[in-house]
């Protein structure tokens, strides 16, 4: 799941561009509609033209609610970002661009907006130039851009299409099973109980699921999880989410808050970052100033430590410690800003979200140490290298991470431990072992897409052939696109979790997936099975059986065992099947050979039944022609 958020100056048609799009109007509240201006957060859904469902996030432009626009900017993976054509580019375009940049927003589009206001291609193409010089150096100087009206319809295929391109080029949400949703909405629904809303990143949310809202501390638990107004049991990463809770009160929680899993994320005071001033901001921020800090959809007053000078010029960038007013839930790589009262001056990136300690300015091994943390933890560099490149065998894992062997294998025996790496076919090994036996590894995340995936696979295939006990296992590996032995280790790994099954003749299922019978075709099968019963010995064959339940049904009784095929002509039922092999070896036992006729006297047939039946029996390697007759290949 994907989430594109609107950003651009006031009146420049975000919102009537959104309801363009998709039928729904973003501005929610009265007074919004009164004034004809978003004033808060809007939200909508629509499906790209390759199907893809994605959100939207429609913020305020007017300078007076960029608080409002700062808490919804901040879980998104596009930009739209809106360009009035008769007006260009205005100050809140410039500051918005600016909150994106710092926020490192790297996928977007352009829309000049309002092109039915516009009769001069000369004034459309000057309005473009400005544009595509406002972008330059920042991280959407590559966004295309695309004149459209919300008012005719003008261009709007054509943003569908450039937004599709580009949410699809857009890196997901990574999924660290450490879900947290910061609280972008709190409101209360008659019958249900409070309800938050916000983007879902790095796990996933499951109804019944125990949560804590943060920095309070707060316990509760999800009683429903819906996106886009439909209910679903489990939330992904990337999702606009609405939670309901249980046993909490609207007036306990707040935009801002964080709604996570418990025990992992823990609220601080103080942060380590690396922190970037805008080049337009009018002068030097000096250390020790007081701030505004944004966080998700969190705003704190902060004072800003410069670590490593007295003052940070225009443009410049450096490391500082930030001491917050209020506790915030953070966690190390997230994105800020810091603003005065009345602009953005600059922003970064956390590179601890739990320093030890206030630094002594000016020392060179805190420095050091910055930039150490900058690139990552040991255990983040391995989590991160095996995403990006999973499956990775343990050598080439512990190669990849360009980190000293001592030094990675901890990092890996750890994320082990933690359950953040799966290791195929590895149960009940330990690290060394694991390590020892160089293993197939998965972060945890890439192993339950690759699971799901194969889920979804099963799924489609059974649906296509209910009769059908089992997708064939050639066939499954080839969609997966895997090795031999990557293959069989990710099935025997699957099926140890009991995500799939075998069939008795090797394919592969879903546990949960049985062959059934329509009534008519279980009627048939009754009515052939009784005429197997009543000639066991010489019974209907191949060709007829198919004439009475049909081909599908007849593949579905040999993979059932109730029937037995022998040959292309012959089938028995299983009971008698078993009889007559059993019958057979114990004369060869008594006797040491038997022929043909004498098959055919033992269960009053015909030559037909007992020849195929023995032929069979030889391919089985249970018998072995010598002549005329038929001995026991061993004993």
């Amino acid at each position: 799941m994907r989430v594109i958020g609107t950003a651009g100056h006031v009146d420049h048609g975000k919102s009537s561009l959104v309801k363009a799009l998709t039928g729904i109007d973003p501005d929610r509240l009265r007074e919004e509609k009164e004034r004809e201006m978003t004033i808060d957060l809007g939200f909508a859904w629509m499906t790209l033209p390759s199907g893809q469902a994605v959100s939207i996030v429609d913020v305020p432009g007017h300078e007076d609610f960029i608080k409002n626009m700062l808490a919804g900017v901040g879980g998104i993976d596009v930009a739209l970002f809106v360009v009035a054509a008769d007006e260009g580019v205005m100050p809140q375009t410039r500051e918005h661009l600016s909150i994106l940049d710092l926020l490192e927003v790297r996928s977007g589009v352009v829309a000049l907006a309002k092109q039915d206001l516009i009769d001069d291609p000369e004034w459309l193409e000057l309005v473009k130039e400005d544009v595509r010089e406002q972008l330059a150096g920042t991280t959407l100087e590559n966004a295309t851009i695309v004149p459209v009206s919300a008012k005719t319809g003008y261009g709007l295929e054509d943003l569908k299409q450039e937004l599709d391109r580009v949410v699809a080029q857009s890196a997901p949400k990574r999924d660290i099973n450490r879900p947290r949703l910061p609280i972008d909405r709190v409101f209360s629904i008659a019958g249900f109980g409070t309800v938050v809303t916000g983007t879902l990143t790095d796990g996933r949310l499951h109804v019944g699921e125990e949560v804590e809202i943060l920095p309070q501390g707060l316990k509760s638990r999800i009683r429903g999880l819906q996106t886009h107004k439909e209910k679903v049991e489990e939330a992904v990463p990337g999702s606009r989410v609405a939670i309901n809770l249980v046993g909490l009160s609207t007036d306990q929680l707040k935009r801002g808050d964080v709604v996570a899993t418990p025990g992992w994320l823990k609220p601080t005071f103080l942060l380590d970052t690396s922190l970037r001033l805008l080049k337009s901001t009018p002068k030097a921020l000096k250390h020790d100033t007081e701030v505004d800090f944004y966080a998700g959809s969190a705003v704190v007053q902060a004072r800003v430590r410069l670590l490593g000078r007295e003052a940070l010029a225009p443009g410049e960038a450096g490391w500082a410690q930030l001491v917050l007013e209020k506790p915030v839930a953070v966690v190390k790589g997230d994105h800020f800003i810091i603003r005065f009262p009345n602009m953005t001056i600059g922003g970064g990136a956390i590179v601890d979200a739990h320093p030890a300690r206030r630094y002594r300015r000016f020392r060179p091994d805190v420095m050091a140490r910055l930039e150490t943390l900058a690139r990552g933890t040991p255990e983040e560099i391995v989590l991160e290298t095996l995403a990006r490149q999973q499956p990775l065998e343990v050598d080439e894992l512990l190669k990849a991470c360009n980190l000293t062997r001592d030094v990675a294998e901890q990092s890996l025996r750890g994320l082990l431990a933690g359950g953040q790496i799966v290791a195929l076919t590895a149960q009940g090994m330990k690290g060394e072992a694991i390590l020892a036996g160089n293993r197939y590894l998965f972060s945890l995340s890439g192993w339950t897409n690759l699971v799901d995936k194969i889920s979804g696979l099963l799924a489609d295939y059974h649906r296509a052939y209910p009769l059908r006990g089992g997708m064939p296992r050639g066939e499954l590996k080839s969609r997966l696109n895997l090795l031999t032995r990557l293959f069989n280790e990710v099935a025997a790994q699957a099926a140890a979790e009991k995500r799939i099954a075998e069939t008795s003749n090797g394919d592969v299922r879903l546990p949960s997936h049985e062959i059934r019978f329509t009534p008519t075709q279980q009627m048939r099968v009754e009515a052939l099975l009784r005429e197997f019963a009543a000639a066991p010995y010489t019974p209907p064959s191949v060709a007829t059986s198919e004439e009475k339940v049909g081909a599908d049904v007849l593949a579905a009784l040999l993979e059932q065992r109730k029937l037995v095929k022998v040959s292309s002509e012959v089938l028995f039922s299983a009971a008698t099947y078993e009889e007559m092999v059993a019958r057979i070896v114990a004369q060869l036992q008594e006797k040491g050979k038997i022929t043909v006729a004498e098959v055919r006297d033992l269960f009053n047939t015909s030559r037909k039944y007992a020849l195929a039946l023995l032929e069979h029996l030889d391919e089985r390697q249970v018998t072995r022609r010598v002549g005329d007759e038929r001995v026991l290949r061993s004993a």
